[in-house]
């Protein structure tokens, strides 16, 4: 039986980190073959790669090439890219023209068109939750102290706000306070969407909801919380996240659990 030859497309963040972790305990015997980018990956995960290759963003036909070389069947994107990297695109020939055929040009259809140009190089693009399905809290309280009444419907009807954001294709997360909306994720990410809540909110009882889409493509931009979004809500005088159970993955396991423990934050999982 041959090796199976796994490849990683890397961007910043732990979330790359624990794959590898993952990959190794559950894939032992694979082959990690990594796709590192400047300005985002860390040197040390690409070094724990048996393989790696260093690209900027916007090098798809480069990448590509790449990881057909190495025999690469099957890929996961794992991680963030800056959006500063995203304006400073300078793209190769095939990002070019791969862009130049999308009528739009969001998270949802580049990626999905990536995923496509990898197929045509024979490479099948892998759910971003491969090897780390027992990270994806069930519904309940999943750590911090128990909600009173007031913060469970606060963390519900953020919950279905940012439902609504996500299938209008703006964002994935909301922060709410007393049935008020207060900010709503766009391209600037989820922590300058947190930091701006906080705020207005004033940092009382201030609550984050982070959802799926409808209809979820599971192989990218999947809803994910780690310890940088709890240390930015306890920052921010945010006590609540209210998450989808299921679907939403969280990183860093112990360390959010001591975190929400400390700052007294609940994060709540809801169906």
């Amino acid at each position: 039986m041959s090796q199976r030859i796994i490849g990683i497309i890397a961007g910043s963040g732990i979330y790359p980190e624990e794959f590898m972790a993952a990959a190794r305990a559950k894939a032992p015997d694979a082959r990690l073959v990594m796709a590192a980018f400047k300005g985002e990956t860390r040197q040390e995960l690409a070094d724990q790669a048996d393989t790696s290759a260093w690209f900027r963003v916007g090098q798809l036909g480069k990448m590509i090439k790449f990881l057909a070389k190495e025999g690469v069947p099957e890929a996961v994107m794992v991680g963030q890219i800056a959006p500063r990297n995203l304006f400073d695109l300078r793209p190769d020939i095939r990002t070019a023209m791969l862009l130049a055929r999308l009528k739009q040009k969001n998270a949802e259809s580049i990626f999905g068109a990536i995923a496509e140009e990898l197929a045509k190089d024979g490479i099948t693009l892998l759910p971003a939750t491969t090897f780390l399905e027992d990270i994806m809290p069930s519904e309940g309280l999943v750590c911090g102290p128990e909600l009173s009444e007031s913060a469970i419907e606060d963390a519900k009807y953020g919950f279905n706000i940012a439902k609504e954001i996500s299938r209008l294709d703006i964002g994935q997360t909301v922060v709410v306070r007393n049935g008020t909306v207060l900010a709503v994720e766009a391209f600037e990410g989820t922590n300058a969407c947190i930091r701006r809540g906080g705020e207005l909110g004033k940092g009382k009882d201030v609550t984050l909801a982070k959802v799926s889409k409808p209809n979820q493509d599971f192989r990218f931009d999947v809803p994910v919380i780690g310890p940088d979004t709890v240390k930015n809500c306890a920052e921010s005088g945010i006590s609540v996240i209210a998450i989808e159970a299921g679907k939403t993955l969280m990183l860093g396991g112990e360390k959010v659990f001591a975190m929400c423990r400390d700052g007294k934050i609940s994060i709540v999982a809801l169906p």
